[in-house]
């Protein structure tokens, strides 16, 4: 079989399989990828019971780890939820947060966790991600979270490997578990309540994997979501993804019920993308004044890591509307949420196979 045969990849995706080795895609649910339960690729395409429902699954951990962490009757760690289920952590991509998250997640779940990155790997010897990935199934992996450069890596794994798939971040593509914990943080701030609800994005579109994600969630619960940006960062036609355009940060957090700011990478910079960083601090940077902006009650979020001074003023991000901070909370119960449900409709069908 050549490599053609495997359909195109992902816009971006670039280098995933051996053509000597790849194979055809493996049975499936019969269901669109993006709708399969078995995975978590994105939340584009999800609708409101299913966002709602991990909402209220994440919730549940989230009481369930707290008890434990009191030292309640009945509520030790870690719990059983995955007992005897193996999470393979794939990050071919620099990251800390999400990495360390999921690790906790999987192991308060009584998981067997076992970690894999680019650097003293055998893809730092040339080997693909479809054949790392392969060998490592081989030796009894259920679920592979990973977080790869190429947009579209976590789609390719889960066309071609008998394994649920959890997308911890692809290229420009989607961050869902990272959109999943932001709206967990906007429930809490908004009581609950999504329709009506706006949220300002400022800074980086074009290269931002957790806009995609944010605008997907929140349209699906009846949000809407307003970005500001440079013009070299936003990118063509975005209104297409639902949202709307603001010529200006203090247009875009006019009034908004909640604003999150986007990390700037340096290297837009040498790109030609920005001038400087003081630049664009002072054009669109969250500053207090800008903050008064908002709603009263409205709340200031950061996908970070933050460049402090930079995105956010510091006083804006340990002021009280800040709720960084509960954000990297909610990921653990979040992404406890993420892998069950992974783990359980892997389980459920399987068990249809079998009985089939």
């Amino acid at each position: 079989m050549t490599h053609h045969s495997l359909g195109p990849a992902p816009s971006g995706a670039g280098h995933f399989s051996s053509p000597a080795l790849a194979e055809p895609p493996r049975p499936g649910s019969g269901l669109p990828l993006h709708l399969d339960r078995r995975h978590l690729l994105g939340l584009e395409g999800l609708d409101r019971a299913e966002v709602l429902a991990l909402l209220e699954a994440a919730e549940g951990y989230r009481g369930r780890l707290a008890r434990a962490r009191a030292g309640e009757p009945g509520g030790g760690l870690p719990f059983d939820d995955l007992a005897g289920v193996t999470v393979l952590l794939g990050f071919f991509e620099d990251s800390t947060r999400t990495r360390v998250s999921f690790e906790l997640a999987a192991r308060y779940l009584g998981a067997t966790v076992t970690t894999l990155t680019t650097a003293g790997s055998a893809v730092s010897k040339g080997e693909t991600l479809y054949d790392t990935v392969q060998n490592v199934r081989a030796m009894g992996v259920d679920v592979v979270v990973v977080r790869h450069v190429a947009s579209g890596a976590p789609y390719f794994l889960a066309r071609h490997l008998d394994v649920s798939v959890v997308n911890a971040g692809d290229g420009r593509h989607e961050h869902p578990t990272q959109g999943l914990l932001d709206l967990m943080t906007l429930r809490d701030a908004w009581q609950g309540r999504f329709e009506g609800r706006r949220l300002a994005l400022i800074g980086d579109i074009a290269h931002s994997r957790v806009a995609r994600s944010a605008i997907f969630g929140l349209r699906a619960l009846g949000a809407s979501v307003t970005i500001a940006g440079p013009r070299t960062l936003l990118p063509a036609g975005v209104e297409a993804l639902g949202c709307t355009v603001a010529a200006t940060v203090e247009e875009a957090m006019e009034g908004a019920d909640a604003v999150m700011a986007l990390r700037i990478q340096r290297e837009r910079m040498d790109s030609g993308l920005l001038p400087t960083l003081g630049e664009f601090s002072r054009v669109w940077g969250l500053d207090p004044e800008r903050v008064r902006l908002l709603a009263r009650d409205a709340v200031v979020l950061h996908p970070g890591p933050i460049n402090r001074g930079i995105e956010v003023a510091p006083e804006v991000a340990d002021s009280e509307r800040s709720v960084i901070l509960d954000q990297v909370g909610n990921g653990v119960a979040l992404r406890c949420a993420v892998l069950a449900r992974c783990a359980a409709a892997r389980r459920a069908a399987r068990a249809g196979g079998a009985a089939a």
